[in-house]
């Protein structure tokens, strides 16, 4: 597994539609991942840490688990399989002084959301980043990157189209 952080996210001018992009630790290679207007508002708003006045879906998702005496430990994106992606929350519960992991199936942008908010570590396995996987741009960072870099940034999203490579939530 490959630890990964969330890059930002964009829009496909082409397919009209939300592109989630995370970057692994050396900034040398990404993983778009097209992604539907909801998830990508809700991975919106626990990147720029908006407080909403009620608990979001995602925030739900953590109180429960909370609730049951577990904690989100990481989030795993495990396979990609006929053009979609396959997640998993992996939860950790401490029951006299053992831990216990459970894993439950999700939407990678679930995951990630949940990721965002949790504070947790988001893994993608190595096949599905050999597969889906792209090099991007050295330097070019996800907030305050210089209009030339995002320009360039830009130019390199043009290059995919959810078309060719069909990679869904």
């Amino acid at each position: 597994m490959v630890e990964m952080t969330i890059f930002g996210l964009a829009v496909d001018e082409k397919a009209q539609s939300p592109v989630l992009i995370l970057k692994d630790e050396s900034q040398d290679l990404a993983l778009p991942i097209w992604i539907g207007p909801v998830e990508a508002m809700a991975i919106s708003l626990a990147i720029n840490g908006v407080d909403t006045p009620r608990p979001m879906t995602h925030d739900l998702v953590i109180r429960e688990a909370e609730a049951l005496g577990a904690s989100v430990h990481s989030v795993e994106i495990i396979s990609l399989s006929k053009g979609t992606f396959y997640a998993e929350l992996v939860l950790l519960r401490s029951t006299g002084g053992k831990d216990s992991f459970t894993r439950v199936d999700c939407r990678p942008s679930d995951a990630v959301a949940v990721a965002a908010r949790a504070g947790v570590r988001i893994l993608v396995a190595e096949a599905v980043l050999a597969e889906a996987g792209t090099r991007t741009l050295k330097g070019v960072r996800a907030t305050g990157a210089a209009d030339a870099e995002r320009d360039k940034w830009t130019d390199e999203l043009d290059n995919l189209s959810p078309d060719d490579v069909k990679y869904k939530m």
